[in-house]
């Protein structure tokens, strides 16, 4: 990892008495610790990446601790290590992104909970669901159903969420049940403070080991027969536990109001959010104070029947806030109610989406449905003129642009080693026609935006090789895959190459070698450059990923035959190779690496470098790029061949000419790709190359004094 989070690390460190103030994810990983967390692993993803990386770049001071911390290939793997608290008293925790996270670790989550915890299990899951979502729009709550997981959605507020982490340790080991921990975007982003606790020290752990295994026991194995005595105890003794740990111990909350023959029944984390639709319509203050009565739901699963049954006797009508879909929560609400015959009225998907994610203004709508039926009486006007406000100031801007505000989707960043190679893709179809491209997930994805728009599907991490298996026989053409080395590592070696070369498969596979899993915040991997690698380096400006060749060691280990390694930046090159293997009479798998390591870790380890090198007076040369507005004609093939954001377009000089010219604007890191473009697709020869020295010796500071005075000489006055 280049990133650091060195003031994040010192704040584990805090103990009783001391305040952490941060983000709500920083927050969780200390709640980790104040509750004896003894093994710590996951799989990074947004939003919750931080948590790990944080564990990892701590690890001195977990060694002092003697909490085992463990970066995974993927999340089964991370899941797996939660088979530890099945025999033993050891509290672990995992962590990954949700909800296609769970998915891959669904298979060890399974035969975890069916024969139950003895340590507290947790898993934190980012629940990456909404409007900022990377990922499907599905939920958590339907693993935590159908394998009897307890879920936790804690209020957004730190202190409460630290809470919950302890209890959720507690919880897991009362019940024997595994525990999730779901995390939306803006939860993991809360800043706040709590008061920090002293961390403790896992009783059984790396500093004090047990002396022998525990006893064969076979009820411990998710194996039939025994599987069957799992299911009744899920339902007969771990559920009934839970609810009891939860009653007893207040875990949801109920916030009283004035409208006490009215309620609202919400999911922890949307708490924040219905408490500012409530101060729309006066019916709360910024300190939480409502005058419709609230039951916060921190524990979405399982819910606590006589809790429900108590808030709800005697009420007009409930509203319940449950974000997503199916209506886990609702349905289950009113099953619980109707069975004790309680006719409340439960209101909820009828008055809210069924999809989407429930912002503050998506509440409002709801809420103000529910207020005129219910407090007819009640003045919304404020409410209502607060939404209209909303959808006047969105129609001010649409109509001041002459439209609504264009969608700005991701891309590639500034002198991306993945641009130039959709680039080569472009012009090599256009030698060989067009052929069907299997997408992954990470940073190329972004090439299914314009200018590229590659990619049929994609199906899974890792999986886009495996996902050419029904349609390349029905193809003409040999079709392609595409992944990155971190979908390599994490899925793609055994879904997709395995299989391949077991099956004979005649495809082509593309892997984008930027040395780490750049798209969950650049996180090292096995093929990334070691740390005396980088500090081995005479030129830190040049890549270094050519002296970690285990991608290319583990491909022929595995028996790939036709195997080559290119130059990301090398557009000819790649477009060459590109064409060969669509056209090669090899019929197998052929595999190429494009090699080109990821731009802001580049920049992140030259940068300091170059800051050293000029505090030393050494000569440094920064390459730059520009375009002759003189030569250029204005087609812009370059621009549709490149998308890169400091290539773009400013007005004409030449005022007899209309079209705007292309420009290279601040910003430029000097990848050379549109000079690299304009060569292989023979465009115009507009692009030209510059080197900012600086630092310069005497004799180029002699060489550009005779050049500028022949400028100024051949200039007219």
């Amino acid at each position: 990892m280049e990133v650091q989070f060195t003031r994040e690390v010192a704040q584990l460190r805090l103990g009783n008495g001391d305040h952490f103030h941060g983000e709500g994810i920083l927050a969780i990983t200390k709640a980790l610790l104040q509750s004896g967390v003894a093994y710590v692993g996951g799989y990074q993803g947004a939003p919750v990446s931080h948590l790990l990386d944080v564990m990892v770049q701590a690890k001195p001071y977990l060694d002092e601790l003697g909490v085992h911390v463990q970066a995974c290939s993927n999340e089964a793997s991370a899941a797996a290590m939660l088979g530890a608290s099945i025999h033993y008293p050891l509290r672990g925790a995992v962590t990954w992104k949700s909800i296609v996270g769970t998915n891959v670790a669904s298979d060890a989550l399974s035969n975890l909970s069916s024969p139950g915890v003895t340590g507290g299990a947790l898993i934190v899951v980012g629940e990456d669901y909404g409007e900022g979502a990377s990922v499907i729009q599905e939920r958590t709550h339907a693993f935590a159903l159908k394998s009897s997981m307890i879920l936790l959605d804690p209020r957004p507020d730190l202190a409460r969420m630290v809470a919950m982490v302890e209890h959720g340790f507690a919880l897991s080991e009362a019940s024997n049940m595994p525990a999730i921990l779901e995390l939306r975007i803006r939860a993991c982003h809360v800043h706040g403070t709590f008061d920090c606790k002293d961390n403790v020290a896992p009783s059984l752990s790396a500093l004090a080991r047990q002396e022998e295994p525990a006893p064969f026991d076979y009820m411990r194995l998710a194996h039939p027969p025994v599987t069957f005595q799992h299911e009744k105890l899920k339902t007969e003794e771990r559920i009934p536990a839970a609810r009891r740990y939860i009653a007893a111990h207040r875990l949801n909350e109920v916030f009283a109001g004035t409208h006490h023959d009215l309620g609202i029944i919400v999911q922890g984390g949307l708490y924040n959010a219905l408490v500012r639709a409530l101060q729309s319509f006066d019916l709360a203050d910024a300190f939480g104070g409502t005058e419709i009565p609230i039951y916060v739901l921190n524990v979405a699963y399982p819910l606590v029947p006589e809790e429900v049954i108590a808030f709800c006797t005697g009420k007009r009508g409930v509203l319940t806030l449950e974000e997503g879909q199916p209506e886990y929560i609702e349905q289950e609400l009113a099953t619980l109610l109707r069975r004790r015959d309680i006719q409340t009225p439960l209101h909820g998907k009828g008055w809210l989406p069924s999809g989407g994610e429930y912002t503050v203004e998506i509440i409002a709508n709801g809420l103000a449905i529910f207020l005129e039926h219910y407090l007819p009486q009640l003045p919304i006007d404020g409410g209502r003129q607060w939404l209209q406000g909303n959808r006047t100031r969105r129609e001010a801007v649409a109509l001041h642009l002459g439209g609504p505000l264009p969608p700005r989707p991701p891309g590639f960043c500034i002198g991306c080693p993945e641009r130039p190679v959709f680039s080569a893709i472009k012009l090599a179809q256009q030698q060989v026609g067009r052929v069907h491209i299997a997408a992954d997930i990470g940073c190329h994805s972004f090439a299914s935006f314009e200018p590229f728009c590659i990619g049929h599907s994609i199906l899974g991490y890792g999986m886009s090789l495996a996902s050419t298996a029904g349609v390349s026989p029905m193809m003409a053409r040999r079709t392609m895959a595409v992944v990155g080395d971190g979908g390599f590592w994490h899925n793609g070696i055994v879904t997709g190459v395995q299989s391949a070369l077991f099956n004979g498969d005649d495809v082509v596979l593309l892997i984008l070698k930027n040395g780490y899993t750049a798209a969950t915040g650049t996180q090292d991997i096995i093929s990334t450059p070691d740390e005396q690698i980088k500090a081995d380096a005479v030129d830190k400006q040049q890549s270094l990923l050519h002296r970690n060749t285990t991608i290319e060691k583990t491909l022929q280990g595995l028996g790939v035959q036709w195997l080559r390694t290119v130059d990301s930046y090398g557009v000819d090159l790649m477009r060459d190779t590109l064409v060969e293997a669509f056209t090669t009479d090899f019929a197998g798998l052929k595999v190429i690496i494009a090699e080109g390591e990821c731009q802001l870790e580049r920049q992140r380890r030259i940068r300091p470098w170059l800051a050293g090198q000029l505090t030393k007076g050494a000569r440094v040369v920064r390459t730059r790029y520009g375009v002759d507005e003189d030569v250029c004609n204005g087609d812009h093939a370059c621009i549709r061949l490149s998308g890169c954001p400091t290539l773009t377009i400013k007005d004409n000089p030449d005022p007899l000419r209309v079209d705007p010219v292309a420009t290279v604007i601040d910003g430029c890191v000097g990848c050379g790709l549109c000079g690299a473009n304009a060569h292989a697709a023979s465009l115009c020869p507009s692009f030209y190359k510059a080197e900012v020295v600086q630092n310069p010796k005497w004799h180029e500071k002699f060489l550009a004094g005779v050049r500028g005075a022949a400028l100024r000489f051949l200039q007219p006055a």
